[in-house]
């Protein structure tokens, strides 16, 4: 159902494409998170102690290539056309059956924020998501205080739909989460979050 040979998905954006990351984007990567970190870890779970190791990284590449082949998630990296890295963006707990439903997730490196490549590469997933994996629903979740990306999804077409007590653990700690969904043929009309 994923349509692409799993190890060659590419989604091709205006000013950025979205890849499978490979094992030569761990340098890359690395400083990009280590960069970010006082950006980033606010709104993220704790990093393990090996987060920024090679090692580590080599067990994400394999993660993103089984999940791709298993039809349960897309990982992707946000590579600039120049070739520099920006974040990344994952489709992933891909659900069929009567839900045909995937959780999106993303980060980008502090330098990259509020240009809209975000907003850019959701856009790309989304309709990767809706056209290519015949989903019928896109669900994602945020700390309530994180306006810029309570701002992103909502500009994206996500429409708030609730609180999620506990939802998940970030930065140590069980946080509530505000939730959004993007349906495909939406019919919902606005919906605004409090």
């Amino acid at each position: 159902m994923f349509g692409r040979s799993h190890l060659k998905l590419r989604l091709d954006c205006e000013r950025m494409r979205l890849r499978l990351p490979h094992h030569s984007d761990y340098r890359s990567w690395v400083a990009l998170r280590r960069a970010s970190a006082d950006f980033l870890t606010p709104w993220e779970p704790t990093w393990s102690a090996d987060h920024l190791t090679r090692r580590s990284f080599t067990n994400r590449v394999y993660w993103a290539q089984r999940s791709v082949k298993a039809q349960t998630g897309v990982p992707l990296l946000m590579e600039r056309h120049d070739g520099a890295l920006l974040g990344g963006i994952t489709l992933d707990y891909v659900r069929r059956g009567p839900s045909q439903t995937g959780t999106l997730g993303y980060w980008v490196g502090a330098q990259y924020a509020r240009q809209g490549y975000m907003r850019e590469a959701i856009a790309a997933v989304v309709h990767y998501a809706f056209s290519d994996l015949d989903l019928s629903r896109i669900e994602a979740a945020c700390l309530p205080e994180n306006k810029p990306s309570r701002g992103v999804l909502e500009k994206s077409g996500f429409k708030y739909e609730g609180v999620a007590q506990s939802y998940l653990q970030i930065a140590g700690r069980w946080r509530t989460h505000v939730l959004y969904a993007n349906l495909r043929n939406d019919r919902r009309g606005r919906s605004d979050a409090n």
